[in-house]
């Protein structure tokens, strides 16, 4: 897996251009590569990026970096959610409003474990700002948002 480090200014402006869209800046990055492409595609790009994050949680927890791994944890719930709705509508989701509102499709689609997944990737985004949350929190947030990005990925053949 290739690896990109950015650094001052450049990392600064990606960080602020993505919290103006109340989006990471994996996702804000992500959507900005994926632009041109259809729907279908988009969706895969972004369940295999939710996959991605989620390696990249296990990674900060390993080196001790909680928060960093909260909000690799949130970061792969909204990719899974936002590859689900490019893969069934091919709907752009752009804000948390319309993530949790999709999310409820969802949980009516997949089952209420939809629901369990997102509300502990919710908690994972507040750790992230916060800090109140463990290793232990952590850990149990990425079972269950592991499975939802495994579920997506599944629905959508990526």
């Amino acid at each position: 897996m290739s690896e990109l480090i950015l650094k001052g200014p450049i990392a600064k402006r990606l960080e602020e251009e993505a919290r103006k869209r109340d989006m990471t800046p994996e996702e804000y990055l992500i959507e900005l590569l994926t632009q041109d492409l259809d729907p279908q595609e988009k969706a895969k790009e972004y369940s295999k990026a939710s996959k991605e994050l989620l390696e990249e949680a296990k990674e900060e927890l390993e080196k001790g970096n909680v928060r960093q791994a909260a909000e690799k944890v949130w970061g792969s719930a909204a990719l899974a959610v936002k590859a689900y709705a490019y893969w069934k509508e091919g709907k752009r989701l752009a804000s948390h409003g319309e993530l949790w509102e999709y999310k409820r499709k969802m949980e009516k689609e997949m089952g209420d474990w939809v629901g369990d997944a997102w509300g502990r990737a919710t908690e994972m985004h507040v750790c992230f700002y916060e800090g109140w949350c463990n290793e232990e929190d952590v850990k149990k947030a990425m079972e269950r948002v592991e499975r939802l990005a495994n579920e997506v990925s599944r629905v959508i053949g990526h």
